[in-house]
C-alpha cells in the first residue's frame, strides 16, 4: 500500500501569530518546501461527526488575497462535492454564491480604487 505525506511548518511570533508558513509533500511537483501566506485545513472527526478546522495566515497577507483564498477555497468544495456525491444542486448553489462573491470583491475593489 502507498503512503503520502504532507507537512506544514508554523514559524510563529511572540504572540504565537503565523509569522511564515512553509508546506511539503512527498507526492507534489518539485521538491523543497514552498511558502504560503494561508492554510486553511478541515478534517472529520468521525467520532464526534463534526468537522475540525485549522485556518492559519500570516501577517502579510491582505484581505483582498484572504477573501479570493476563501471564494476559491468554496469553488474547489463545490467540484468535490459533485464529484463524490454527484449532488449538482448543491454544487450548483456553491458555484452561484461563488460568482456573486467574486462580484462583490470585484465591485468593492473598483471602489476602493477611485
Amino acid at each position: 500500500m502507498k503512503s503520502s505525506e504532507i507537512k506544514f511548518k508554523i514559524n510563529l511570533d511572540d504572540k504565537n501569530l503565523p509569522k511564515s508558513i512553509q508546506w511539503d509533500a512527498s507526492d507534489k511537483e518539485g521538491e523543497g518546501e514552498e511558502t504560503t501566506k494561508s492554510i486553511s485545513l478541515n478534517v472529520w472527526d468521525n467520532l464526534n461527526h463534526s468537522t475540525l478546522r485549522i485556518d492559519l495566515w500570516t501577517e502579510d497577507m491582505s484581505v483582498v488575497e484572504m477573501k479570493r483564498f476563501y471564494i476559491d477555497i468554496l469553488g474547489g468544495m463545490a467540484q468535490t462535492i459533485l464529484n463524490a456525491t454527484g449532488d449538482e444542486y448543491i454544487s450548483e448553489e456553491m458555484k452561484e454564491l461563488c460568482d456573486r462573491l467574486v462580484k462583490h470583491v470585484n465591485e468593492e475593489n473598483k471602489n476602493s480604487t477611485k
